[in-house]
């Protein structure tokens, strides 16, 4: 339903690894984009040059009066994706959500030779009704490239605190950096609507998020 918020999460079938490469990273980032409208995907989409660069995807231009869902974060893992959205329209979700995952593996099939699933089942649509909730979900999506360094920091803690914010303040594949203002693919996500949801300006929201969990 238009205004409602749902985080979008799916993982590689057996856990594999859903990208591969840099290649593989900028094509779904750009793919965040280019999906996110009521078309339906053209078959030239798959003739298009490789997207291998933030030249590449440097912000298109295209009306954002079409748009499925406004994008309020991201985050790609090595095997899995963490999208959270805000409806445009009703049913955006669900359908940006299947365009995103068949188109990915379309992409990612033809490019490896391979056929089949690529992604376990359809991806999860959450729909997000508690305010609780809600202000956790950037703190997890922006957190989940710390298994990349410190694997155990969930059970354990985080052992190097200086080496973690660093890591995030550098990881490319998340709207980390465009919250924090260090320019990114900011073209991506609706940063008015994110901070709106949340009620904060920038500086206090990254007071909250420098000083939430992941400092302590």
């Amino acid at each position: 339903m238009k205004g409602d918020v749902y985080h979008i999460l799916n993982r590689g079938v057996e856990k594999r690894k859903v990208f591969l490469n840099e290649k593989d990273y900028f094509r779904f980032v750009y793919s965040l984009y280019d999906f996110n409208n009521k078309d339906t995907t053209s078959l030239s989409y798959w003739n298009r040059r490789k997207y291998n660069d933030h030249s590449a995807i440097r912000k298109p231009k295209k009306s954002k009066d079409n748009q499925l869902v406004d994008i309020l974060c991201w985050c790609l893992m090595p095997n899995h994706y963490h999208i959270l959205v805000q409806e445009k329209s009703d049913g955006g979700a669900s359908m940006f959500s299947k365009k995103i995952s068949s188109g990915y593996t379309q992409y990612f099939n033809l490019k490896n030779k391979r056929s089949g699933v690529l992604f376990q089942g359809k991806s999860k649509i959450i729909q997000i009704k508690q305010d609780d909730h809600f202000m956790y979900l950037p703190y997890y999506i922006f957190s989940n490239p710390i298994k990349l360094i410190e694997k155990e920091w969930k059970e354990k803690g985080i052992r190097n605190h200086k080496k973690v914010m660093g890591f995030l303040e550098n990881y490319k594949w998340s709207s980390f950096l465009d919250i924090i203002e260090k320019n990114n693919f900011s073209f991506i996500i609706n940063s008015k609507s994110f901070f709106d949801l949340f009620g904060l300006n920038k500086k206090q929201f990254q007071k909250w998020i420098f000083g939430y969990r992941i400092a302590e």
